[in-house]
């Protein structure tokens, strides 16, 4: 892991860049003597580590005591997007602007994310945890897909915060009896892109025992600021 700037946040938090490889990520850490733990923070399908709403969620999170690391997902972000990558975005809003389903597209762009992102995020989980500053338990949060295919490869991950507005994959809804981690479930009611019946049957099949859904009114972006609150709540209980 190459460090390759660094900023003191107004908050105290200070904001790492880093490459690994050829994974760009972003590490904010607390003003701590103590070994913190950690939370991996990964953004939806088509963000990138930089989006303000999850910039923001960081600098929280990481202001209660938390390491927070995010990255790049191959095709996002700081990173090239391959012809494939291209092609299924075009194949997407084609297919959004004639009204015509668009299922089989997102299982072509976001099953292949899943099969290559993880693998990064563990070793980027490695390579975190051999830092000072950092201990354990290690928690997730961010976009169901990776998180169900993390939560079953990465034993480390104690505790998980899923956001169920992003597609996901046929294999991950399979895979999601395997999750029997403690869950933190978010729901927008009114997600314009995520038929809710899928999201409360997602939510039905985790393997979990602890296991919460908050479902809240509103849009795809709606989701309340208070929610991050109950978020560090949830991993206050679990990883501290």
């Amino acid at each position: 892991m190459h460090f390759i700037s660094e900023q003191l946040l107004d908050d105290g938090v200070l904001a790492r860049e880093f490459t690994l490889g050829e994974t760009p990520g972003t590490l904010w850490t607390p003003d701590s003597a103590a070994p913190v733990p950690l939370i991996l923070m990964a953004h939806n399908g088509g963000l990138h580590r930089r989006e303000p709403r999850l910039v923001a969620r960081a600098r929280y999170t990481a202001a209660q005591g938390y390491a927070v690391a995010a990255i790049d997902h191959p095709g996002h972000g700081d990173r090239p997007r391959s012809a494939a990558d291209e092609q299924a975005r075009a194949d997407l809003r084609r297919a959004m602007r004639a009204g015509e389903p668009v299922d089989e597209i997102f299982e072509s762009f976001v099953g292949p994310l899943v099969e290559k992102a993880v693998p990064e995020w563990r070793t980027s989980l490695d390579a975190l945890l051999a830092l000072p500053g950092i201990g354990g338990p290690v928690g997730y949060a961010g976009m169901t897909a990776i998180g169900i295919r993390l939560a079953v490869a990465e034993p480390r991950i104690a505790a998980a915060g899923f956001f169920a507005g992003g597609y996901v994959p046929r294999a991950q809804r399979e895979e999601a009896r395997q999750v029997t981690i403690p869950l933190l479930f978010l729901l927008q009611w009114d997600d314009e892109g995520n038929p809710r019946q899928r999201a409360l049957d997602l939510f039905d099949a985790f393997g979990s025992k602890e296991k919460t859904l908050h479902a809240n009114p509103g849009g795809h972006v709606g989701t309340p600021w208070f929610e991050v609150e109950d978020g560090d709540r949830f991993f206050g209980r679990h990883l501290k």
